[in-house]
This record gives C-alpha cells, structure tokens and sequence, in this order.
C-alpha cells in the first residue's frame, strides 16, 4: 500500500484490512484506561483511525462522524489513536463531541497492528476508515493515500446503508 505524509512516504505495519475480511480483535484503552476490545463492539460500527485527535484533519473528520452519528441510531463510530485517554477525552469535552467512542492505542498498538495502520517512522496511526457489520464482517475500507487528507465521507456512508 502506498501511503505518505505530508507527501513522504511511509510504511504502515501490521495487517492490510480487506472487505469482506472478519473485523480483527484488539485490546486499546478506553477513556477510563480500561481495556476496550472488539467484544465490547456490537452492530453496525465505523471505525476511524487517525494520527492525533486534535489536529485541523482529524478534526475536521471526526466532527463530520459525530453529525452522521446523530442521524443514525445503528451506528456507532469509534475513533482511534494514539493519544493519550485523557487528551481525547478533554478534546471531545472541550470541542461538544459526544457521539463517537475515543479509543487510545498507545498502550499496545494493539489496533495500529491488527487494522495495518501503524506508522513505522511517526509512531502514530495513518487515517482509515473501517465499516463493520453486525456480523463482524468488513464491509468498507479506505486508506487514505495521503495521511493529512481527508477520507472520502459518501463512500463510508453508502457502506452503512446497505
């Protein structure tokens, strides 16, 4: 997969997500530095995968999911990072986002590796998004090609409604 930063490219580890492929398990923390596992999902689920929450980008799309989440009562979106809990949590505070699930990898990169997202050279996430039905089967992938783009929202949200 060819991914770059800021137009540099970078090499993402772990495992590539496909559609169709069964959504991997993952041990990240959750806002109260609680274990959060692919278990502690159920239904329709987006999950998002940034570099850092309170970036212009991330913000950008994370505030666009939040509206979504307001009109769709299966769905719930999760985001994940590597920042810390309490920085996602005082950023979702701080900015009214109280629709999407924070999630933090930076314990284990226990995400970053099962989903393919990991940033060797940053340390960080890449931007993804995942589409995942209530059966746990993949139904949506995107990658985005250049990490500080947005993703393509339609096609996220196509994938929800079939």
């Amino acid at each position: 997969m060819d991914v770059k930063f800021k137009g540099n490219r970078v090499t993402l580890e772990g495992n590539e997500i496909r559609v169709g492929d069964e959504a991997p398990d993952f041990i990240v923390s959750d806002n109260g530095l609680k274990p959060f596992a692919l278990k502690d999902t159920s239904g329709k689920r987006v999950f998002l995968s940034v570099p850092s929450i309170d970036t212009p980008v991330c913000d950008m799309e994370v505030r666009r999911f939040n509206g979504e989440a307001t009109k769709r009562e299966d769905v719930t979106i999760y985001v994940f990072s590597m920042d810390l809990p309490f920085a996602q949590s005082r950023w979702c505070g701080s900015e009214g986002i109280r629709e999407v699930r924070t999630l933090s990898d930076y314990k284990d990169r226990s995400f970053g590796q099962k989903y393919g997202t990991y940033i060797k050279e940053l340390g960080l996430l890449t931007r993804a998004v995942f589409v995942i039905d209530a059966d746990n089967r993949v139904t949506h992938v995107e990658y985005c090609d250049e990490v500080t783009s947005e993703p393509d929202y339609e096609e996220a949200l196509k994938a929800l409604d079939r």
